[in-house]
């Protein structure tokens, strides 16, 4: 990669990279409208993640999955990424409830494992119509919660 590669990904910021996930401003109205209505339309699970939550995935893909893979296959960092994320939020669930809350981080590694099978496989239902699409993108993710709740009880 480029030094002038390299620089232009250094320099994008929170703001930028959120104006780019969501097409307004940080904390502009319809952020949140944007954020769902790209998300659940997305055509795969793979830009179903890359649209939800622009703030949290900036400082995950800045702080975690860029290091990993410098280290690890990108298929791999991804999937750990996601495992930290899960863990990131059994953690404040657990400091939350005040007891060890564990299924997040199962649930998120499902998630990342989908991402980097539907990639491998090319899934992409990007031609049906939004409803479909937010379908398909919610079933998925109520599938595996559901696959983690049978594994983890």
């Amino acid at each position: 990669m480029s030094n002038a590669t390299n620089n232009k990904k250094r320099k994008l910021t929170l703001a930028h990279y959120v104006r780019r996930r969501n097409g307004v401003p940080l904390g502009g109205s319809g952020s949140l409208r944007n954020m769902l209505y790209r998300s659940l339309g997305a055509g795969t699970f793979a830009e179903f993640w890359r649209y939800w939550n622009p703030v949290w995935g900036y400082y995950l893909g800045r702080y975690v999955y860029t290091p990993l893979k410098h280290w690890l296959p990108s298929s791999m960092g991804l999937v750990m990424t996601f495992l930290v994320s899960g863990a990131l939020h059994d953690a404040v669930a657990s400091a939350v409830t005040g007891r060890m809350v564990f299924i997040l981080t199962p649930w998120f590694f499902l998630m990342g494992v989908g991402v980097v099978i539907g990639q491998a496989l090319r899934i992409n239902y990007s031609y049906f119509v939004w409803p479909i699409r937010a379908f398909i993108n919610i079933c998925y993710i109520g599938m595996s919660l559901a696959l983690t709740y049978a594994i983890t009880a």
